[in-house]
């Protein structure tokens, strides 16, 4: 097969034709180096490493164990970046991995992961992120005893809501937020590990003493426990789904990679010796919430603050996850694999809301079905499921189209590396601990091999769906982009 190329027409950055006599509607291109490192390293500190840690010790057993799941959690991150960074260097639009399936393998395997992504996967991450800023937000309102689910429940709708206008408005603002929640949740990591150097200092160290005690073996569960992990690094991939807004993305894209994913990397390993370094495991597996329990413990009366810098460590991560998932929806609606009027900008504000809208609804209807425990673990299955299909597909640019022009190039090892990771998390859960979540995984990709010879290769789509785009574009004041 030929790598597979959209018509000059639909080009987002092609010029305007002087024998049209207008330009082409298209997203603005405002996103640099800082915004750049901001949505990635936004994105990924979210809620995982306040609520994450506990749960890879209780499946890996012992503290230097997890901290090696931690640590190589972070390295596939990197090389899972650093191939995503060549993949956007060579194909330069946007929608990450839905574009370069696209791209390379063809319409029927792009659909199946737009249909995964935008109705399932994308906006179960969002509600699960969302319902932990609500947690953390509402928790000081109710001392002494658990949050009712109902204002959990409401407060991460509040949240959404808040979401869709902000990147509705304008894109300068929301990068600008996440810059802010950023630097804010940065500055909390930072008293975590700063906290932890002192309780070092001062010989806390009975947490590392037998460290690798009571470690597992099991292949199931250390894939669960890189599940857990990988959660708190997801976002990794994010800079991708936004490629057509980079400034410079030939040069924005490496570099913005290379500086935010080794930034979270470290901290997360210091975060969790800190963790360690002021609880016992023990501790550590009976805690609720993780970060809380080390703020009451070295914070005293000031253990308020972790609280403060949970809920708004979950409110930017929210933002960019949010920020670059509608993108997913924009795209594969721009490419004919989802309703024509999701692939609109607005007319004045040059974001594609019809897209955050339909993300922003499908995420409420999570919030109210679902759980963050209940997300995490098939949310991670189908995103490794389409990482080594899309690492399978750079693996065959490199070896059948060399010529392609490429401005930065990942040795053939790294994507080989993050490709045997894929698989391997893929299989070793459904082989060693099977679960009925796995089945309705398989029946809801079935669905979509049902709904795409109809709706999209025979195109059999019914009438009154144009009226209903008419009058949303009327509404939504929104028009095509091509």
């Amino acid at each position: 097969s030929t790598m597979r190329k959209r018509k000059t027409t639909d080009s987002p950055h092609s010029s305007t034709d002087p024998s049209e006599g207008k330009e082409k509607l298209r997203l603005k291109q405002e996103v640099g180096l800082v915004s750049g490192v901001s949505l990635i390293a936004g994105t990924m500190i979210g809620s995982g490493i306040f609520m994450s840690p506990e749960w890879v010790l209780h499946h890996m057993g012992s503290p230097a164990s997890s901290l090696l799941i931690w640590a190589a959690c972070g390295l596939l991150a990197m090389f899972g970046a650093l191939s995503y960074a060549e993949l956007g260097t060579t194909i330069k639009e946007s929608g990450g991995e839905y574009i370069y399936i696209l791209r390379i393998f063809g319409s029927f395997p792009a659909f199946l992961f737009a249909y995964t992504s935008v109705i399932l996967v994308r906006p179960a991450g969002l509600a699960a992120v969302c319902l932990s800023f609500a947690e953390y937000a509402v928790a000081p309102f109710y001392p002494g005893c658990s949050s009712p689910q109902v204002v959990i429940k409401c407060t991460a709708a509040a949240c959404i809501l808040l979401l869709t206008v902000i990147n509705c408005l304008n894109v300068r603002l929301a990068t600008s937020i996440m810059n802010i929640f950023t630097a804010a949740k940065l500055l909390a990591l930072l008293v975590i590990v700063v906290g932890g150097v002192v309780l070092l200092a001062k010989g806390q160290t009975q947490s590392f003493q037998n460290a690798f005690q009571n470690t597992t073996a099991s292949i199931g569960t250390v894939g669960v426990a890189f599940y857990q992990g990988l959660w708190s690094y997801d976002g990794w991939n994010n800079l991708n789904y936004v490629t057509e807004e980079l400034k410079k993305p030939e040069v924005t894209l490496p570099r913005a990679v290379m500086i935010a994913i080794p930034l979270v990397t470290c901290l997360y390993l210091l975060v969790n010796v800190s963790y360690l370094a002021a609880m016992t495991p023990a501790e550590v597996l009976s805690s609720g919430a993780v970060a809380v329990t080390w703020g009451d413990k070295v914070l005293g009366s000031w253990s308020w603050l972790i609280s403060l810098a949970v809920a708004l460590s979950t409110f930017g991560s929210s933002n960019g996850a949010f920020f670059s998932g509608g993108r997913v929806c924009y795209i594969a609606a721009r490419e004919g694999h989802m309703p024509h009027i999701l692939s609109m900008a607005h007319v004045r504000c040059l974001t594609p809301s019809p897209a955050l809208i339909f993300t922003s609804v499908m995420s409420l209807i999570m919030v109210i079905l679902g759980s963050f425990t209940s997300i995490v673990n098939f949310c991670s299955f189908l995103a490794w499921f389409f990482y080594g299909m899309t690492i399978t597909g750079l693996l065959y640019l490199k070896i059948k189209k060399p010529e392609l022009p490429r401005s930065y190039k990942v040795p053939i090892v790294i994507p080989i590396i993050v490709l045997m990771v894929a698989v391997y998390l893929v299989l070793a859960p459904i082989i060693d601990q099977p679960q009925m979540e796995f089945l309705y995984i398989g029946l809801f990709v079935l669905s979509g091999v049902i709904l795409y010879f109809p709706l999209v290769r025979c195109k059999c789509h019914p009438r009154f769906l144009q009226k209903v785009t008419l009058h949303l574009q009327l509404v939504l004041e929104v028009a095509p982009t091509t």
